[in-house]
């Protein structure tokens, strides 16, 4: 193929999005993925208006090289990207494996640091600048366009670096990556470095810059923005922040920068910044790997306020305490979290909009209550509040206690759960049920035996300690009579930790709801 010399003259001067979570995310601990969900990320950073998706390290397994293969030929806009050392037999094989791409790239590496040069390569200078022409004059034939990066290069002379890139100009390379391979350099040293290359790069108008920043030292996502004020017309990024140690610079936090800031940086991105959110829930999925609460954009506290302060000052105005609309990054809207710090503002807000209007004696008594639950729990949920309201104890315990539970599970075939509960009346009921899982099963059997239809909306299981004796959480949140109710739970069995959860959720309902004797599920069990 002839390759297509990619200017930064285009007709929008805008900040190229280099996805690398297939690649360079995917290889850290704990983040691997199979082909399937590859390719399901895949079509998800397509739509996100991911520029360049990195999809793999073709030369690494068969695997990898058919994962790539298929997302070559399954995308339509995005540049599929395949990397490739400065080998010819990963070259080549890169290419094979973009070959069905309708616009495919080539991403050559080779280490460019004193360093990396002396112990890692074992090449002198030279050595270093004709592997590299080599390998792009190679990769260049095969491909739409060739990127090349200098691994380590913030550690490497900047003299030689351009030497270095003026080869790699000469030699076809259409974008030119200086790495901060081990996160160990700083914004002001990224935004000079950049300027230099700009200066001295031979050709430096007729290719892009780009930046791919690690976060050893948490400064990823403040080098990428330092790199981009200087001139940098590509990031390389992934989802969520995820890659090799302390992970890669977060797209989500850069395309957010420049939006947010834009009369700031003066350039923005092409990326759809209301598919953030999702696509960062996807992957989470995907990996099985949480969110942290507090990660910037995209974490569960991104957009709630619990301090009374804070949360006065959104209810008079959002811009108080926000500086972009959760919206915008695909979050249905802001949320004010009930807990130990919140105030009366925030309270009577909260109970008015679940139907409550209660003059000032009974808000003070309601107030009094909700802070003594609040002393206690971690977060206070609608549940809790409309108890208080109602005048009930939103921690009071029954009418069922679970007696007995038995569950099996077997490989390729469903799951069976049994339940025996007790009712505060002394009556108890049995009842057993299948399910798609041990979880499921019990869940069903639960709600055969209480009567109480239970539609699981989110389910969570954490660890709390360690060892083998160690103790899980279980954290539901199902649905009933068009209201969303939540439990918890903890013990050495995850699927105990369940029932109990369920069960929490179970006595809400029956407490909250109108007195009409025995429950009608109780009625005519063998005690």
């Amino acid at each position: 193929m002839t390759p297509d010399q990619q200017t930064s003259t285009d007709a929008e001067d805008h900040v190229r999005i280099f996805d690398t979570t297939l690649r360079d995310g995917e290889q850290a601990p704990g983040f691997s993925m199979d082909r399937r969900a590859k390719l399901r990320l895949a079509h998800a950073l397509e739509a996100l208006g991911v520029d360049i998706i990195e999809a793999g390290f073709p030369q690494a397994s068969p695997d990898d090289f058919a994962a790539v293969s298929e997302i070559a030929g399954m995308l339509r806009n995005a540049t599929v990207c395949g990397l490739a050392r400065c080998q010819p037999g990963d070259i080549e094989t890169t290419a094979r494996a973009i070959e069905k791409a309708q616009r495919s790239r080539i991403h050559v590496f080779l280490s460019t640091s004193p360093l990396h040069r002396e112990h890692k390569l074992g090449m002198s200078k030279q050595q270093v600048i004709d592997t590299a022409v080599r390998s792009i004059e190679l990769a260049r034939g095969l491909c739409h366009e060739v990127e090349f990066s200098a691994e380590d290069a913030l550690r490497t002379e900047p003299e030689f670096l351009v030497e270095v890139f003026n080869a790699a100009v000469a030699a076809g390379a259409t974008t030119l990556n200086a790495p901060d391979t081990v996160g160990y350099t700083t914004p002001g040293e990224m935004g000079e470095l950049f300027a230099y290359l700009r200066r001295h790069v031979q050709g430096a108008d007729k290719v892009i810059f780009s930046s791919h920043c690690h976060n050893d030292l948490g400064m990823a996502v403040a080098n990428s923005l330092a790199a981009v004020s200087a001139g940098a017309r590509q990031v390389e990024c992934t989802i969520n922040g995820i890659g090799e140690r302390a992970g890669n610079a977060a797209m989500e936090e850069i395309v957010m920068a420049l939006k947010v800031r834009a009369p700031h940086f003066g350039v923005d991105t092409r990326i759809d910044t209301r598919k953030l959110y999702p696509t960062s829930r996807l992957l989470s999925l995907l990996t099985g790997q949480n969110v942290p609460r507090n990660k910037a954009i995209v974490g569960e506290n991104a957009f709630a306020h619990e301090s009374g302060i804070h949360q006065h000052g959104m209810l008079k105005h959002r811009g108080t305490y926000e500086i972009m609309h959760p919206q915008d990054v695909g979050i249905a809207e802001t949320k004010l979290v009930l807990g130990k710090h919140s105030g009366r503002h925030a309270l009577r807000s909260r109970l008015q909009t679940m139907g409550y209007t209660p003059d000032d004696a009974e808000m003070e008594n309601i107030f009094a209550r909700f802070k003594a639950l609040a002393d206690k729990k971690r977060e206070v949920h609608d549940d809790d509040l409309e108890a208080i309201a109602l005048g009930h104890d939103p921690e009071a315990v029954g009418p069922w206690h679970l007696v007995q539970l038995n569950s099996s599970s077997h490989l390729g075939g469903s799951a069976s759960a049994s339940v025996r509960l007790s009712h505060e009346d002394g009556t108890e009921i049995g009842e057993a049920a299948i399910g798609d899982g041990p979880v499921d099963a019990v869940l069903r059997a639960i709600e055969r035996a209480t009567g109480t239809p239970l539609e699981l909306t989110n389910f969570q299981v954490r660890g709390v300690s360690e060892g083998g004796d160690a103790q899980g959480q279980a954290q539901l949140t199902a649905r009933n009579q068009d209201r969303e109710w939540r439990g918890q739970a903890i013990s050495t069995d995850i699927v105990e930790a369940t029932a109990l959860a369920a069960l929490v959720i179970v006595n809400r309902i029956a407490r909250q709801a109108p007195t009409t004797g025995t429950h009608p599920k109780v009625q005519g069990a063998v005690a």
